[in-house]
């Protein structure tokens, strides 16, 4: 038995090993919430719900070109993309989600990749790791919406302008990637993806002394390469729509630069980001403040430079809808990664209350100095972790089914901002000394981790309409829908996008009551119901609904 023992001390070391490498312990801190549902899926109801739509009409129409009624308003990449997964693993609402969920995973290792350069290893793990745990870059990793793609696409151009500069001999190469990827996302997100490009301007143009970028051929080559399939397709969609192909995608843009249809106006993200990445947005506007004053050589123009010009763009671009601001939440992890290791440097130090008063400052609190900023923070969040678990216990206890789900997040989260003051107590009140900043970093990741977890366990992350699930899933209904045309009766645009995707046969949408056959089936809204002119039969009723019989 004896000499088994070297072979088995070997194996774990090298599980050990594994364990270690960046890439891999990213994926096992981020696939769990990606993956944690209750079991069931449902498309949100309006953009999650029309790429997933598009993409199957390409696929089940064979026409991955021009099978619209008229020409489409944006590129067709997202559907091209989703529609391949569905080639693969066949059509459903995971399968749509898949190439998000990859390009999220994929994005995670290239902000690590990009830290690394920047801030060196730790910092960017816990910029990777603090990535993963602002809540609406993982919904939106979890979406079959194009945005995450997007966003890898511009990490993977940035990636790619720091490497030419780190690998002056394989500089074509990667010059070429970087055009090759902004290319791309032209491909991806329509004219978006000049948003970023402009945002990238700073950096090109101001040290573009040292890094020649602008003037390298091979930049506008690759990022010619990329174009080339928008170019293939608008070629084939004018030989079959003619001009409004140009037209329809222009007058998108126009539309998007001179509406608001949610008025949010420009001072929108000023609260809504800080609100989608709580609490790392306030850990990035410290990282940010400490980047300013102490510039990172060579790369500040993109660790700050960037994110702030492309805040300013977004905020005076006319349409804003907080997914719009995805491609900050990376930057935001990177800055916040500043900060918090700022604070944990400073946690690492003796205890404020041990340190003596400056001289002529008796019986003054010394509560707001620097040294006592992790002491407070982790006395105020673990006050706020008590309130959260007493509200959980009492909605628990007296709360109806429905809000009791929504109890399991403020619970998880109330028990994970225990964990700092726990750690400073421990630390500095008796004595565990081992209990150094990585813990305490580790405080503050835990919470939001057990919060998005229990999110995407009650379904809140991947069942976005589980009323029509389940009442497309019941065994008389599906047979309806299997065998028999649908009708909508001016219905939402966003329901009936959503319906398109589950329903069998492909459902008509008419104007009036009168347009359905007699013995047909119809969905109406409830309210409609007493005002037709026709004898109907009510089979069921969701949410404002009404899913009908004509009859003769």
């Amino acid at each position: 038995m004896l000499y088994k023992l070297p072979l088995l001390q070997y194996i774990w070391r090298q599980i050990r090993l594994v364990g270690s490498l960046p890439y891999f312990s990213l994926l096992v801190w981020i696939l769990p919430l990606l993956l944690f549902t209750s079991g069931h899926n449902s498309l949100m109801a309006h953009d999650e719900a029309l790429y997933a739509s598009r993409a199957r009409l390409m696929f089940d129409s064979g026409n991955w070109i021009a099978p619209w009624e008229k020409a489409h308003h944006k590129t067709p990449g997202p559907y091209w993309l989703i529609a391949s997964f569905y080639q693969i693993f066949g059509v459903s609402d995971t399968t749509a989600r898949l190439p998000s969920m990859i390009a999220g995973i994929l994005s995670l290792w290239l902000v690590y990749e990009i830290g690394k350069i920047m801030l060196g290893k730790k910092l960017a793990w816990l910029a990777a790791a603090i990535l993963s745990v602002e809540f609406l870059w993982l919904q939106y990793s979890r979406l079959s919406t194009p945005d995450v793609a997007m966003v890898l696409l511009v990490l993977l151009a940035i990636w790619s302008f720091i490497k030419t500069e780190l690998h002056p001999k394989y500089r074509y190469f990667w010059t070429f990637l970087a055009g090759l990827s902004l290319g791309l996302g032209f491909l991806v997100r329509s004219f978006m993806i000049f948003l970023p490009i402009t945002g990238l301007l700073p950096y090109l143009i101001w040290e573009h002394r040292r890094h020649r970028h602008l003037t390298n051929p091979i930049l506008y080559l690759g990022f010619f390469v990329g174009l080339i399939p928008t170019f293939v397709w608008l070629w084939l969609s004018w030989l079959h729509y003619g001009n409004q192909s140009f037209e329809e995608l222009l007058n998108f843009l126009l539309f998007l630069s001179s509406n608001d249809p949610y008025d949010n106006g420009p001072l929108f993200y000023i609260w809504n980001i800080p609100l989608k990445s709580f609490p790392w947005a306030f850990f990035g506007l410290l990282g940010l403040f400490l980047t300013v004053r102490r510039p990172i050589s060579r790369y500040n123009l993109i660790l700050v430079g960037f994110p702030v010009v492309l805040f300013l763009e977004l905020s005076f671009f006319t349409t804003r809808f907080p997914h719009y601001s995805l491609l900050l939440y990376p930057f935001i992890a990177l800055l916040a990664s500043v900060g918090l290791n700022w604070l944990g440097n400073i946690y690492q130090t003796r205890n404020s209350s041990e340190l003596p008063l400056p001289k002529g400052k008796k019986n003054v609190s010394n509560i707001f100095t620097k040294q006592n900023l992790p002491r407070n923070l982790s006395y105020g969040f673990g006050g706020l972790g008590v309130l959260l678990i007493m509200a959980s216990i009492v909605i628990i206890s007296w709360g109806g089914s429905d809000i009791r789900k929504y109890a399991t997040i403020g619970f998880a989260m109330g028990l994970g901002w225990l964990i700092l003051p726990g750690v400073w107590i421990s630390r500095y009140h008796f004595g565990k000394k081992f209990l150094t900043a990585r813990y305490w970093i580790a405080g503050w990741l835990i919470p939001c981790w057990l919060a998005l977890a229990a999110i995407g366990s009650i379904g809140l992350l991947s069942d976005y309409n589980p009323v029509f699930r389940t009442f497309l899933q019941q065994p008389a209904i599906a047979s309806i829908l299997q065998s028999h045309p649908i009708y909508f009766v001016q219905m939402d645009d966003k329901i009936q996008v959503m319906l398109d995707f589950y329903l069998p046969i492909q459902a008509q949408p008419v104007v009036s009551i009168s347009q359905v056959p007699a013995l047909s089936y119809a969905w109406i809204y409830t309210n409609q119901s007493p005002k037709l002119s026709r004898p109907h039969r009510i089979i069921d009723t969701v949410k404002e609904y009404q899913f009908i019989q004509v009859l003769p």
